[in-house]
């Protein structure tokens, strides 16, 4: 058996930079949070990562260029992290890497996150357990979303129906039922596309606390014509990125228009919180709690659309539960490297729809 000091580390679809947590895990209780910290990417990294979202020319000699350097960025990270804690690697049993999703293709039999996790492995003297995601898909899933097994784990309540939103770059969902069941999806765009506006119209790397978008209105039509779009009608198992929601999807909403860009803010908010709202309603019949994380529990905008379109359900933030907004995936890849190392398996066909159960994660043993 595994022992009970993990690390956690996740960089997301919002390229905002790392998130880190190191867990303790005793028994059944539920995990123990020792020490948070977050490192921002460069705006160069975040940059050259966006590029790689697309074919580009030498794009092998690049993705692996890249890799080094976020294998590097993570090992400073977690050298920072076990720095404040006094911690040595021997007291770490794994680190559990997402690294960073340059495409993800279910639909083609592939996802690709990259972050060279042999040479974090290295550079921290820690084993490292990365690669999550693509068990799932050889076994005829989606690859994602993959925090649903620990939302169950961490979240699950006997007595109420409790759904857990994570709106990072990508918004999922996962709806707990009486701790006896559960589904999990991708809803939909999170804070992807307004980041990409305000960084375009304010060079800024997102809309904090929602102000800019706050200034403006809704455009009924725009809302209307982005919610036709055909991946919110397509029943879970589903997931999505950045192949689909991108600069070029929300372009081609706006031919033609002449909209306010403080509007189009406004309604990028608003098409996150109609598409979650749609989600509960199709898919989370006799929910009782709404619970939020990620990036866009700190978005004041979104949490009033929320809550105003689920009326007397009442919209709280994970803290509530006991984990902060900002950790929950950090600390679910932590508890998902826990899982690989003692041979159990994390994904959940129902979610992913894989024909089976798998253990997930490649391990590079230090």
């Amino acid at each position: 058996m595994a022992g009970t000091l993990f690390i956690g580390l996740m960089s997301g679809t919002s390229l905002d930079g790392i998130d880190i947590a190191i867990v303790e895990f005793q028994g059944t209780q539920q995990p123990s949070v020792l020490q948070t910290h977050f490192l921002t990417y460069p705006s160069e990294l975040r940059t050259q990562i966006l590029t790689l979202q697309h074919p580009t020319e030498n794009e092998l000699e690049t993705t692996a260029l890249i890799s080094n350097t976020l294998a590097k960025l993570y090992a400073q990270a977690v050298n920072q992290l076990l720095t404040i804690t006094a911690l040595s690697p021997n007291e770490i049993s794994a680190i559990g890497c997402h690294g960073q999703t340059i495409r993800h293709r279910p639909e083609l039999g592939f996802t690709l996150q990259i972050g060279n996790p042999a040479l974090l492995a290295e550079l921290t003297g820690i084993t490292v357990v990365a690669d999550f995601r693509s068990r799932d898909i050889a076994a005829g899933g989606q690859g994602a979303p993959l925090v649903p097994a620990f939302h169950q784990a961490i979240f699950a309540s006997p007595q109420l129906n409790r759904a857990v939103i994570n709106i990072g770059g990508i918004a999922n969902i996962t709806y707990l039922v009486n701790n006896s069941g559960l589904i999990g999806f991708d809803s939909g765009p999170g804070n992807m596309l307004l980041d990409a506006w305000i960084k375009q119209h304010k060079n800024l790397s997102y809309d904090a606390n929602g102000a800019w978008a706050c200034t403006g209105q809704l455009i009924e039509p725009l809302l209307s014509a982005m919610l036709t779009e055909p991946y919110f009608a397509l029943t879970p198992p589903k997931s999505t990125g950045r192949d689909l929601f991108n600069d070029a999807w929300l372009t081609e909403h706006l031919v033609d228009s002449h909209y306010a860009p403080e509007d189009v803010a406004f309604t990028l908010v608003s098409l996150t919180a109609h598409t979650i709202h749609h989600a509960l309603l199709q898919h989370c019949l006799n929910l009782d709690e709404v619970y939020v994380c990620g990036g866009g529990a700190h978005n004041a905008l979104l949490m009033q659309q929320l809550q105003s379109l689920l009326g007397n359900i009442k919209v709280q933030t994970t803290h509530q539960l006991g984990i902060g907004v900002d950790w929950v995936e950090a600390i679910a890849f932590a508890w998902l490297a826990k899982r690989c190392l003692n041979q159990q398996t994390a994904s959940l066909p129902d979610v992913t729809g894989a024909k089976g159960a798998r253990i997930l994660g490649a391990i590079y043993q230090y």
